[in-house]
């Protein structure tokens, strides 16, 4: 009766823990899935750094948008937009807000950055809610050939605009100028004092413009209008292949220079800490397996040395060896049935507070690491102070955090494979001894 008490336990701790390895990696993979869908169905279209590194190319990629709209017009796209930027300069009595530390654009009184885009709603703070738009309407496809604008909160008061005045810009040439109407106001979060880190800048100062308004102002823009980033929008997460297959085949060699991203980078940000687990606990669910099988087969080695006697009268009688080796899995099986049967009783309430705890550590860890990188200064690359770009995190990419532990028909299934292969495995020792018994030899001598 202890002996089997024993191995009732010890297949009861085995239980809980290939049990917890396996609703573990559930959880993450029911978070990994929805952290891919959430970012997935957006497909961007960037420069490759890599092929103009091996091209050995100095300028930056540009496409027509006219290709553009023709990839836009895919079945898998739902909506997209594109991008382009220069330098705009505010003129006439309206100031830039102050609280920047100089940089390149302030060699020019009220310079600062435009951004052309065809649907200013598909930009990523927009998307995300990090930035809103408190009043107007966001620029939209049907405004591409008008002079519109959306202007930060700040430099809207600072002003006193409102939507429906009009600002004079002049372009990086600063001989060619346009009037704009402002077509909406939004906030931005972000302190006024905190320079973009792209295009150092405060982001009071940010102008999101029409790409014909903004090309309007570029006096050296000839043949058809060009960009350099697109983002598209896709009705499914899982066309994304298909996407990126017929965008190839359709845009051909104007996509030479660029990538289409699936944001694969924000996806690996975000389920990092969620690797981490999952890998701990595949580790932590075999080790325990295979010590488990080994603690088994001691015990029912055991078993069979204690029960020799009782063996050898069975196998005098002329009972079979097979069948012996048979009850022997089947004891086994009982067992680990019984502890199968109560760990699911109370394995998924463990492993929801253990692997929560777990994830919360993993993600801490991984946020410290996050927030402890700094850009490069203006103008330089950072690869001489030790700073890789490519390190940069990801934004409106937020750290997976939390998990749900939930446990299916299916993990218990796996947990009985499982178990049944380590049953299987501890009695495969035992077995070998049971037909090396002989019945004649236990009686007279007792070995």
């Amino acid at each position: 009766m202890s002996r089997t008490l024993i191995t009732l336990a010890t297949f009861l701790v085995i239980s809980v823990m290939v049990l917890a390895g396996v609703l573990i990696n559930g959880a993450t993979a029911r978070a990994e899935q929805d952290a891919k869908r959430s970012v997935g169905a957006e497909v961007n279209l960037d420069m490759d750094m890599s092929q103009m590194t091996q091209a050995a190319q100095m300028q930056a990629p540009s496409i027509e948008t006219a290709t553009v709209d023709e990839i836009g017009s895919l079945p898998q796209v739902q909506k997209y937009t594109y991008s382009m930027w220069d330098r705009a300069i505010l003129t006439g009595k309206n100031k830039l807000v102050d609280g920047v530390p100089k940089g390149p654009m302030d060699d020019t009184p009220g310079a600062t950055m435009g951004m052309g885009v065809l649907d200013s709603s598909l930009l990523p703070d927009f998307r995300s809610g990090k930035s809103t738009l408190l009043s107007g309407a966001h620029i939209t496809a049907a405004d591409k050939d008008k002079k519109q604008l959306l202007i930060e909160e700040r430099l809207a008061k600072q002003n006193g605009l409102k939507v429906g005045d009009k600002i004079t810009l002049t372009g990086n040439d600063e001989k060619t100028t346009g009037e704009f109407t402002i077509g909406g106001i939004y906030r931005d979060p972000r302190p006024t004092t905190d320079p973009d880190p792209e295009y150092h800048i405060s982001p009071a100062n940010m102008l999101y413009a029409t790409v014909g308004g903004l090309s309007a102002l570029d006096s050296e823009s000839n043949g058809p209008r060009k960009v350099s980033k697109a983002t598209f929008l896709l009705n499914d997460a899982d066309a994304q292949d298909a996407f990126k297959s017929e965008a190839k085949q359709l845009a051909g060699k104007a996509l030479t220079g660029f990538k289409l991203d699936a944001n694969d980078k924000a996806v690996q940000q975000m389920t990092g800490p969620l690797k981490s687990i999952r890998s701990t606990a595949t580790v932590a669910m075999w080790l325990m397996g295979l010590a488990g099988a080994a603690v088994l087969a001691l015990l029912v080695n055991l078993a069979v040395k204690q029960r020799r006697t009782e063996y050898g009268v069975l196998l005098a009688m002329g009972e079979k060896k097979s069948k012996l080796i048979a009850q022997q899995i089947l004891e086994i099986l009982v067992v680990a049935a019984i502890a199968i049967g109560v760990s699911s009783l109370f394995a998924p309430q463990l492993t929801q507070s253990a692997g929560q705890a777990l994830l919360a550590r993993e993600a801490s860890a991984a946020a410290e690491k996050l927030g402890s990188w700094k850009p490069p200064a203006p103008g330089s690359t950072g690869l001489d102070q030790g700073i890789d770009p490519n390190d940069r995190p990801v934004g409106n990419a937020d750290l997976i955090s939390k998990i749900t532990v939930a446990l299916n028909p299916s993990d218990v299934a796996a947990v009985g494979g499982i178990g049944l292969g380590i049953g299987l495995l501890a009695t495969a020792i035992p077995a070998a001894s049971v037909l090396r018994l002989s019945p004649r030899t236990i009686l007279t001598k007792g070995k």
